[in-house]
């Protein structure tokens, strides 16, 4: 039985829902989703509640989830893992696109970066995220599903699975007209506002230069120097790639937050069209299904209600083919009807 126990994979997950109470941008729905995320990897995936880390910027929460936090938590989550275990992040909040630094520049490459917006506002960004990718144990898995605005390519350099530049098979019927839903962006020009107002320095100053004097080293390593460049293609290439991004919407998309009255199926409660959308898919199919099938699926589901929002996935192709956290056959039982009747 000890030899069972040891060898037996970890499960681990880091999951941050970012409303932003009170402020100018305040979103309704990301805390819920990260309840009902907690709630289907207990219940579905075999997760040991111990094991899932929640940080939100609700009343009373004990950590909150700053740009430091969230880094630390995922470093924290990364160490504890060895090969075969399965790693999990998710995020709900607002993201943002963070255009070149002028002078800064890395070969040639002057297109806008994907970052997520924590609740102090001190960017975590896709050279962030794909850091963290590389130091996953070979063999373990770092699965990410992004509800936020422009979250298409959060990892950096990772392989096109479902997205613009890769035909899908969920192309359908034009959308049904929507209700007006809030986006989950924070325009660049909001965000220099926003982080004036805190750094004391003018707006016309690039972002990187407010975060730097503000959070210093913990600000993304993106604005470090030698550490802000993107890998090139080929180094990229060659390095063993554990990361799979689930994202809400492509890059050049918003993703919707869904006011309670406005959302049917999450039982009144508000919510991210795309983490519904998953929880639907999921509650609809105990069975594994693979990352391919999840995110064409709901992709169908956000069409049929009418979102202009397109999901994407990003990974090597065969995690692309593996099921979604890892999945067998034996965790599904039981386990399945516990999910299907919690607060999805």
């Amino acid at each position: 039985m000890e030899g069972e126990t040891t060898s037996k994979k970890k499960m681990l997950a880091t999951l941050v829902g970012c409303n932003y109470a009170g402020m100018r941008n305040e979103l309704r729905g990301c805390i819920n989703d990260v309840e009902a995320a907690r709630g289907t990897l207990v219940a579905r995936f075999g997760f040991a509640p111990a094991d899932v880390a929640v940080l939100t910027d609700g009343r009373g929460a004990k950590v909150l989830p700053t740009g430091a936090n969230i880094k630390r938590a995922l470093a924290d989550m990364i160490a504890r893992a060895a090969p075969g275990d399965v790693l999990f992040f998710h995020y709900s909040g607002h993201g943002t696109l963070v255009p070149p630094r002028h002078g800064h520049g890395h070969d040639g490459d002057d297109r806008e970066e994907e970052a997520i917006v924590p609740c102090d506002f001190n960017l975590v960004t896709d050279v962030d995220f794909r850091q963290l990718v590389d130091r996953v144990p070979q063999g373990a898995s770092f699965t990410m599903v992004s509800d936020s605005c422009h979250s298409g390519g959060l990892i950096d350099q990772e392989k096109e699975q479902i997205g613009p530049s890769v035909q899908s098979d969920s192309a359908g019927s034009p959308p049904l007209a929507a209700p007006a839903r809030t986006a989950r962006f924070i325009p660049y020009g909001a965000l220099l506002d926003h982080l004036s107002g805190v750094s004391g320095m003018p707006s016309s100053h690039h972002a990187a230069d407010h975060l730097l004097a503000l959070f210093g080293a913990d600000a993304s390593a993106k604005f470090h120097g030698a550490h802000g460049g993107k890998l090139s293609a080929a180094a990229a290439a060659l390095l063993p790639d554990e990361g799979i991004l689930l994202s809400g919407c492509q890059t050049d998309e918003t993703s919707a937050d869904v006011a309670a009255e406005d959302e049917e199926e999450g039982g009144g409660k508000a919510c991210g069209a795309f983490s519904s959308a998953v929880q639907s898919v999921l509650a609809a199919h105990p069975a594994p299904l693979s990352n391919r099938e999840l995110v064409a699926r709901a992709r169908a589901v956000l069409d049929e209600q009418g979102f202009e929002q397109h999901p994407c996935l990003y990974c090597s192709d065969a995690n692309a083919e593996a099921p979604f956290l890892s999945q067998e056959d034996t965790a599904v039982g039981a386990a399945s009807q516990i999910m299907s009747s919690s607060a999805l």
